[in-house]
């Protein structure tokens, strides 16, 4: 593996990890994507990038569709099941635009053929980076709004997904059979936890949870 100055293991910076078996392929990308201040990492495997890179590394994965060993598309499915949110932009050859297509309906940001534009490949890249970061700022929200979940109790969670479907006190306290006060008692309670000021914003927050299985969906019938 070799990085340009001023990238690290561990670092905040986003940084391009370029996988590719052709070495002169390699460093043209390295020198390429260095001239515009990019981080950059090479690898010269599939494994090799699996072996160095962290789950919580930032930028986008370029990576040869076909390679001894692990494949481009192949690398995008271990990432996956490995948890590594890396946008995958996909390199291909003339003859491989079936596996790019396939790749691209199994997650990959894009893909761009050989031998392309030094100014397309850095907008592309570019553009994978930026979605790279927003991605992780969803993440780190989502993150955020579920440990604030975890501080609420059975039954406030159930007053949170009723209260957020629209539900008035009056249903709700019929529905958990529980007096009205008691409910008032429990919303106060959600909104301190969830550090929201309004239903709005509580909305919003359950939105953001969607398919989180430790909030019911109880709905009215």
């Amino acid at each position: 593996m070799t990085a340009a100055p001023g990238s690290a293991i561990g670092s905040a910076v986003p940084t391009v990890f370029v996988v590719d078996d052709n070495a002169a392929f390699r460093e043209s990308v390295r020198w390429l994507t260095a001239s515009v201040g990019l981080a950059v990492e090479l690898y010269e495997s599939a494994d090799s990038f699996l072996d160095s890179i962290e789950p919580d590394r930032s930028g986008c994965l370029v990576a040869d569709v076909r390679m001894p060993g692990i494949s481009g598309l192949e690398l995008q499915k271990i990432m996956r099941d490995k948890g590594i949110a890396l946008p995958v932009i996909i390199m291909t050859a003339h003859g491989d635009i079936e596996m790019a297509v396939r790749a691209m309906k199994e997650g990959a940001f894009d893909f761009i053929q050989k031998p392309f534009n030094d100014q397309v490949f850095l907008d592309l890249v570019q553009q994978a980076i930026g979605e790279g970061v927003k991605s992780a700022d969803a993440r780190l929200q989502q993150a955020t709004v579920r440990a604030r979940l975890e501080l609420l109790t059975p039954r406030e969670r159930e007053v949170m997904a009723m209260v957020a479907e629209g539900a008035i006190n009056r249903t709700i306290a019929a529905k958990l059979g529980i007096s009205e006060k008691t409910v008032e008692s429990h919303r106060a309670k959600v909104m301190e936890k969830m550090e929201v000021k309004s239903l709005a914003e509580l909305i919003k927050l359950t939105i953001l949870l969607n398919g989180y299985q430790g909030l019911p969906a109880d709905k009215e019938g």
